[in-house]
């Protein structure tokens, strides 16, 4: 991702109040700070899947979004989208970067006569947050405001912004679109882990000291952490739920407060740890996904571990929703709630605040139920220990005794029978786990899906 923007405090996150806490403003500097320097900006350049996607995405989308066309840059950060978009055949580019690296862009473009002739006159760096910048309207807008789980770090917001105030009508946007998948999980070993951190608190003597008034606190406050890390996607108990979001479309207000319900039908005998999530963005109809199974990129995949696991009976129904309200520490505070059974008894996600959850550290009313709090910016790290994922127990998920192809479609889990992996790249009970040549057969990272280059791949780009 890359720096711009002034966020607009939303009085529907979990911090809007708090005058103790720094606001979005306050901390820009340090954001600023964070995306001016070479060592994060390499970090992003160098995701071969993240760079040659958009590479790919705007030369391919060439003729009808960029040549002879006014292209707006938001938060153009190492100048990159600007160059290709120039190589594509842009007519003028308006690089905005509110970070120092505007003067590296600018560095740029004034030694362009003999580096870079190509680009000579094609680029114009604006120094500015995008909220204080004025610019005529342009044809084309570009951007990478992503962060984890498509939303953090609020960049989204001033790409929107963009949209309303410089987009000509009938524009177009890269990317126009993201989406939001959801998925059960079981990680025994990243939960023991997690709770060992809490067990330290647990301590009644601790060179004489009893820490244990806190380890109620200790908890909630570890468990609330975000795991963002890579994972083998055979963790995952049931196919995601999605949430799409179109950047063309939707609103700030309807941004800053999202609720994702979801309904899993969980083929094996096991435990739930937590909710797992990626994203996928839509560059010019080129899908650019951070899936499990999929290419890794910077991004990762974000973990959230319920405090206390929740088991399930093979094909059990999971319900309940994922809220996600804007705070003031450039993210999103987050809030979920699961049950077991199709007639399970859910709240209303628009009524729960961070007080109410806090008080219910006790399993709610009804088997099966949990609900779990995090902050999104309060991010921890966790990456692939080299477990052996070759057989479901070894994950203690167990299949039951009569589990077959049909079962598995019956559920919903249309699976392909060479790999045994549906479309959410899950694992059908009694098929294709072992000796199956998953990684040889899983999804692309990237694959064409409108335009021009339809069923294209990478390789042919």
């Amino acid at each position: 991702m890359s720096s711009q923007g002034e966020n607009a405090e939303a009085a529907t996150g979990m911090q809007a109040n708090d005058t103790t806490t720094p606001t979005s403003e306050s901390r820009d500097p340090a954001y600023f700070h964070y995306y001016a320097q070479f060592v994060h900006q390499q970090n992003m350049l160098q995701d071969n899947v993240r760079t040659s996607a958009y590479h790919s995405a705007i030369i391919v989308n060439g003729p009808t979004m960029f040549r002879d066309k006014d292209v707006l840059d938001v938060g153009a950060g190492s100048g990159i989208l600007s160059y290709f978009a120039v190589q594509a055949g842009a007519k003028k580019v308006y690089a905005v970067e509110a970070s120092s690296m505007a003067q590296k862009i600018r560095k740029m473009v004034d030694t362009s006569e003999t580096k870079n002739p190509w680009m000579k006159d094609k680029i114009e760096v604006i120094s500015s947050k995008l909220e204080d910048a004025e610019l005529p309207q342009v044809d084309t807008l570009i951007s990478e405001p992503i962060g984890v789980l498509l939303v953090h770090e609020r960049m989204i917001e001033s790409y929107l912004l963009a949209r309303d105030r410089f987009l000509k009508p009938g524009g177009a946007m890269v990317p126009s679109a993201g989406t939001i998948y959801l998925a059960p999980f079981t990680d025994a070993t990243l939960w023991t882990q997690t709770m060992s951190k809490v067990r330290f608190w647990e301590q009644s003597n601790f060179y004489g000291v009893d820490f244990s008034p806190l380890s109620s606190e200790a908890k909630d406050e570890i468990f609330g952490q975000p795991v963002v890390g890579n994972f083998d996607h055979r963790i995952l108990l049931a196919p995601p739920v999605s949430h799409h979001v179109d950047f063309q479309t939707i609103s700030v207000p309807e941004l800053q407060d999202i609720v994702i319900p979801f309904t899993w039908k969980v083929p094996f005998t096991g435990l739930i740890h937590g909710i797992a999530g990626w994203f996928d963005i839509n560059l010019g109809g080129l899908i650019l996904t951070t899936a499990p199974h999929a290419e890794r990129t910077h991004w990762q995949q974000v973990r959230f571990l319920l405090k206390e696991p929740v088991a399930v009976n093979a094909y059990q129904t999971i319900k309940g929703w994922m809220r996600l309200t804007v705070n003031t520490s450039r993210s999103y505070d987050v809030i979920a709630e699961l049950a077991l059974g199709e007639d399970a008894q859910l709240s209303d996600p628009r009524t729960s605040s961070a007080e109410r959850v806090a008080d219910l550290r006790l399993t709610p009313a009804g088997a099966g139920a949990r609900r779990g709090q995090w902050a999104l910016h309060e991010q921890t790290y966790m990456y692939d220990q080299g477990l052996d994922y070759s057989k479901p127990e070894f994950l203690a998920m167990y299949s039951p005794e009569n589990a077959s192809t049909e079962a598995g479609n019956v559920l919903g889990l249309t699976t392909d029978p060479l790999s045994g992996l549906n479309a959410g790249g899950v694992a059908t009970p009694g098929l294709g786990w072992a000796d199956s040549g998953l990684e040889s057969l899983l999804d692309p990272a990237m694959e064409i899906e409108t335009g021009e280059g339809a069923g294209a791949d990478m390789a042919d780009l």
